[in-house]
């Protein structure tokens, strides 16, 4: 189709909002310019689905992700926002909200907005926990209406504290998409009870993510990460300059034994994937100017703290594709829907070719130097999927529908964070029956972190909350979208990733007797 008729289709949507509209408006501009210069084989592994730039733009002119220094802006003020340095609570909530509008992402809204109490714990000398509840309840709605996208992230935790305490308590209440959150758990910090009161929120919400703050901590330095947009984990006043990511799967057609992905295919393709990273970034840091900001002059984010994102899906279509070698019918695995409960995540055999394929992409990225990176590397990502993704599972994930019960699912795909220190997220769908038992979904949550999950994930069938990717939607949402369009940026993404993806197909499981159940007389 051609711009103008883009443009007319666009303009002319009977479901978009002004503001939507403006989106799509720029999407085409930018991609009407020409790519950026790669080689023809990059091109090809492109066109051919191997490779895949998450659809950042033709001219990177700001990057994917950026995870500013709330606490330094709160403790300064800005010059360039003519903001005094925040004296009470008021002030602090009103600068955050202010700056929140400042800061790009490949959405254009802000996907990381802080550590918010750890923000917003010196301020509130003075109030009692009513007042702060009403004030951060307000906040939060205010966030949902005004910045209407569920990759927008707030942190909290490890530390017991009333700011902490209320956002849990205030999230269940409103079950709104956004914020998505992330609460960080620390066992040398965290009481149980905490840690069950956010356990017990994804049982009514399907929400906080659980973060396992040490091994993210040991990760990054001491001026610390953020967990941003899905669950990605980036340096903070930092970010992500790209996301580039592979897909396994079409890597493995390419093999011709296992012996030859490992010694010469993945390699190719990776160093493929590599040329695509340098030219994105070459391009945001050396033309674009965007660090010539505001926020780098007042130090709020620094250019040495920006990483190229390692991407990789389809590891459960490779491990399965690689062990039909050299008699694979490529037609019998070409579909995610069409792999049956043996093979990867099931079978040992097949669990450790996949956790041998994530320590080689480990090796890789970690001696693979790049001009602009977080110590002069990326990091790797297991990425969760796109709402065009067809045939191919989110990162090192299970097909969806396939699920085991979730410890066994715990079990066979624990191994593999430990390489994916850019973020990595199994999502566990539990049988609604864990509402009448959230000591179950607390337990699970301490096992999964114990055994070296770095994210714990889960949805409860049934819920209106579910979580697609890594982010939020309401299936209500879902269902009157087509009708009537959404005031929310990614409830479009959500559905287009119903009908693709399958999310919606994932296996609703117990936690308790499934795997030697009894039967009484």
């Amino acid at each position: 189709m051609a711009l103008q008729d883009n443009i007319v289709q666009i303009v002319s949507h009977p479901h978009l909002s002004p503001k939507q509209k403006s989106n799509y408006l720029a999407l085409e501009a930018e991609n009407s310019l020409p790519y950026v210069a790669v080689s023809e084989q990059v091109n090809n592994a492109m066109t051919d689905g191997i490779i895949c730039d998450m659809f950042e733009g033709h001219a990177p002119f700001k990057p994917r992700y950026v995870l500013p220094d709330y606490a330094k802006y709160l403790q300064q003020g800005s010059e360039y926002l003519e903001l005094s340095p925040a004296e009470d609570f008021d002030d602090a909530l009103n600068a955050l909200t202010i700056l929140y509008h400042h800061v790009p992402s490949v959405t254009n809204i802000p996907v990381y907005l802080g550590q918010l109490d750890g923000l917003l714990m010196p301020f509130t000398l003075g109030l009692d926990d009513d007042a702060i509840y009403r004030k951060l309840k307000r906040f939060w709605i205010l966030l949902d209406r005004t910045l209407p996208d569920a990759f927008m992230h707030v942190n909290i935790g490890p530390t017991d504290n009333i700011i902490c305490r209320t956002i849990l308590r205030i999230d269940a209440e409103l079950q709104q998409i956004a914020p998505n959150l992330t609460f960080m758990y620390d066992p040398a910090v965290t009481p149980d009870d905490l840690l069950l009161l956010a356990t017990t929120n994804i049982c009514q919400c399907s929400k906080p993510h659980i973060a396992n703050y040490p091994l993210h901590a040991e990760t990054f330095d001491e001026r610390g990460f953020g967990i941003v947009s899905c669950y990605n984990a980036l340096p903070l006043a930092g970010g992500a300059n790209t996301l580039v990511r592979l897909n396994l799967k079409q890597v493995a057609i390419k093999a011709t034994s296992i012996a030859d992905f490992f010694e010469q295919t993945l390699t190719h393709y990776c160093q493929l994937t590599y040329e695509l990273i340098e030219a994105r970034s070459a391009f945001l840091h050396q033309q674009s100017h965007f660090f010539d900001s505001f926020l780098v002059k007042e130090q709020l984010i620094d250019e040495s703290r920006f990483a190229p994102m390692f991407g990789i899906y389809g590891m459960a279509e490779a491990v399965n594709i690689l062990q039909a070698l050299p008699t694979r019918d490529l037609a019998d695995v070409g579909s995610t829907n069409s792999v049956n409960q043996s093979g990867y995540g099931h079978e040992l055999e097949a669990n450790e070719l996949g956790l041998r394929i994530s320590a080689a992409l480990d090796k890789i990225v970690k001696s693979t130097p790049v001009t602009y990176g977080y110590k002069g590397r990326a990091l790797l990502h297991s990425q969760s999927g796109i709402s065009l993704d067809k045939g191919v599972t989110p990162g090192v994930r299970m097909p969806y529908g396939t699920e085991p019960d979730p410890i066994s699912h715990i079990q066979a795909l624990a191994k593999h964070h430990q390489y994916y220190t850019a973020g990595i997220s199994d999502i566990l769908t539990i049988d609604e029956t864990i509402k009448s038992n959230p000591q179950a979904m607390f337990q699970l949550c301490k096992g999964a972190l114990s055994s070296g999950f770095r994210e714990f994930t889960a949805n409860v069938a049934n819920n209106d909350l579910v979580r697609v990717t890594g982010y939020m939607v309401k299936r209500s949402d879902i269902e009157t979208f087509k009708q009537c369009g959404s005031r929310t940026n990614t409830t479009g993404l959500a559905a287009e990733a119903a009908i693709n993806t399958g999310i919606l197909q994932r296996q609703a499981r117990v936690i308790a007797h499934e795997q030697s159940p009894l039967v009484y007389e």
